[in-house]
């Protein structure tokens, strides 16, 4: 089974070389929704105000932050554009836990 991998959007060298350090893993939804809701306070943005970005209303992003299981893909996708991020599918790894050893 694949998990996902969330890289922000960064184009010259030195922001290359920072993305490889500041990659997530989520395997689940809450997780990925821990990963949208430090991304957004990275950048100093409120849920409203990432809602505004996207499209979308403050209570979509507060489900989407909170693992809701029904979230669409594309919300989510409208969601990682705004905060600058990506989704990358990629095999599980066994030796990397990521975001799984904050727990």
């Amino acid at each position: 089974m694949p998990f996902y991998v969330l890289h922000p959007i960064l184009t010259d060298y030195r922001a290359q070389h920072i993305t490889r350090r500041m990659s997530d893993l989520a395997r689940d939804p809450k997780q990925i929704g821990n990963l949208i809701r430090r991304a957004r306070k990275r950048r100093g943005l409120s849920q409203g105000a990432l809602g505004a970005k996207a499209g979308l209303r403050q209570e979509t992003v507060s489900l989407l932050e909170t693992g809701n299981e029904t979230a669409k893909l594309e919300t989510i996708l409208k969601v990682l554009s705004a905060l600058d991020l990506e989704l990358r599918i990629a095999p599980r790894s066994k030796g990397d836990l990521g975001i799984e050893s904050d727990f």
